[in-house]
């Protein structure tokens, strides 16, 4: 076996288990030394694999979440709606931006993932003389959200668009 298909397979075998392999066990596996491993560990990193080496062994970091951008519009009084809307099918809203006429794009963090999330953005709204970014812009804004899958994005569309909140993105 080559190097090459040696760090194929460590990659793989990293890969395909929820526990971290120690890099003694991948030493056996292959019948090389543990610092063999370790050398084919930062090949792997330098190829651009998110290798973590804890004291248990190395896991493999994937990023497995899907995001997607969704123009929306909705009152003030709807908002909790949309938010719940998202979070409830799984989603989390990363954030809020608009497209400001005047002052270009704006864009503020929101990061919510959970009803209590909405509940605190709530509360900070309401003990504040600020109001929501979407009202200088006639409510239109956009979110960026974040999923497990593509498929619970689609999900998400489907029920923004059921309840009126999502809007063509040519508007």
């Amino acid at each position: 076996m080559t190097g090459e298909e040696r760090r194929d397979h460590i990659i793989q075998m990293i890969r395909n288990t929820t526990r971290p392999i120690p890099a003694k066990a991948l030493a056996a596996d292959f019948e090389v030394s543990r610092q063999v491993i370790v050398q084919d560990i930062a090949l792997i990193r330098a190829a651009g694999f998110d290798i973590l080496s804890t004291n248990r062994g190395y896991i493999l970091l994937e990023n497995t979440s899907a995001s997607r951008v969704f123009k929306v519009s909705h009152t003030d009084e709807q908002m909790v709606e949309e938010l719940s809307c998202i979070v409830d099918l799984g989603g989390k809203v990363q954030n809020v931006m608009i497209n400001h006429r005047v002052y270009g794009h704006i864009e503020a963090p929101l990061h919510i993932s959970s009803r209590k999330d909405i509940s605190v953005f709530v509360d900070k709204l309401s003990n504040s003389k600020s109001g929501l970014l979407k009202n200088t812009t006639s409510g239109y804004h956009y979110h960026t959200v974040e999923a497990d899958s593509e498929k619970t994005l689609d999900e998400i569309e489907d029920e923004l668009r059921k309840r009126g909140f999502l809007v063509a993105v040519n508007s």
